[in-house]
């Protein structure tokens, strides 16, 4: 019956978990700051968490809200200059043929048909602009059911903050593991769930403004929906950043700005391909980094599954796994060499020695 029950209750709030998750994700994020804030006005829950979410709020919602809006206005804005006329993403792709034609010749060798390529390219163009329109009249439709995921989502960090500490001691005292084991299983989910959320997504915000700001400076169009889309494949091992900007550096290249393409080449592997390489071990920290191919499978894997969530959620999940393996794996380790040890009767203590 319990098993039961509480498969019904998960499944009860299944429409809920995108809200549900990222108010989880707060709470755990924001956790010193609610801990300096006990430090400095005392024992007050209430009062200590309005202040954590306020700033949370502050420095993360708003931000990202107004992002996300300039993001959908600039997709939309994008796909009506495509739709008159004004941006022919086939054209640009003919001229970094003609000005390079040893990229077809290249991809001959591999039985690649440029043309083909080139009308996926331009379809994959016009398809995500178009996904952006959608979206923005998605938004529109959907605008009830939008901010109802919000309020529930700071309602529950609210709770979270103020009572997340009761919250696990009743779950330690609940489950059957052992209040050490537990206790561990809770810190690693905590430290796990910081370093991915906190970690990644700032290094992906880093890398988008970066790749945004030289986009701007080197007045290329549509800078801000570049930078998302940067900051978005940024979390993708391997190809990253560089999956926009070194098409955007061909192509100053083919139209003659060699210049520009220069330097946003220069750009592109000093400062924004070194973000990564000096950033994550601070912010994630080696110990919860997961190996390339295994972030690369989860992010697709955790896009897929869980939508637009997934970015996060994916990788958190193959993190997750690879903690609690370890944590197994070192708990039945030492099991085993307890077990493995020879009982064979009192022991000499001149011999042990």
């Amino acid at each position: 019956m319990l098993v039961g029950v509480s498969l019904a209750f998960i499944l009860l709030m299944k429409p809920f978990f995108g809200p549900i998750f990222w108010a989880v994700a707060i709470a755990l994020i924001f956790h010193p700051v609610q801990q300096l804030l006990v430090r400095k006005l005392g024992e007050r829950p209430n009062i200590n968490a309005l202040i954590t979410l306020f700033i949370c709020m502050v420095i993360v919602v708003v931000p990202v809200l107004i992002l996300v809006t300039s993001l959908i206005a600039e997709g939309v804005a994008l796909y009506q200059q495509i739709q008159d006329g004004e941006l022919r993403p086939g054209e640009y792709i003919d001229r970094v043929n003609q000005s390079f034609p040893a990229i077809q010749s290249f991809l001959s060798q591999f039985d690649i048909n440029f043309a083909e390529l080139r009308d996926k390219a331009v379809s994959f163009f016009v398809g995500g602009s178009q996904f952006l329109a959608k979206k923005a009249v998605g938004v529109g439709q959907n605008t009830f059911q939008f901010f109802l995921g919000l309020a529930l989502m700071v309602y529950l960090a609210f709770f979270l903050l103020r009572d997340g500490s009761k919250l696990v001691d009743l779950l330690i005292k609940a489950l059957p593991l052992g209040d050490e084991r537990e206790r561990l299983l809770f810190a690693k989910f905590a430290e796990v769930t910081r370093a991915t959320v906190k970690g990644n997504l700032l290094i992906a915000i880093i890398q988008g403004a970066l790749g945004g700001l030289i986009f701007w400076i080197l007045g290329i169009t549509g800078a801000l929906l570049w930078g998302v889309v940067m900051a978005i494949v940024s979390l993708l091992p391997a190809v990253g950043a560089a999956l926009v900007w070194v098409p955007a550096a061909i192509y100053l290249a083919a139209v003659g700005d060699v210049i520009e393409a220069g330097v946003l080449t220069v750009f592109g592997v000093v400062v924004i391909g070194l973000a990564d390489n000096l950033l994550r071990p601070v912010l994630v920290g080696r110990d919860t980094k997961l190996p390339d191919y295994i972030v690369l499978l989860s992010t697709l894997g955790g896009i897929v599954m869980f939508g637009v969530n997934g970015f996060v959620m994916g990788p958190l999940v193959a993190a997750l796994f690879m903690a609690f393996w370890g944590i197994f794996i070192r708990e039945f380790g030492h099991e085993d060499h307890r077990v493995q040890r020879p009982e064979s009767g009192p022991q000499d203590p001149d011999a042990e020695s």
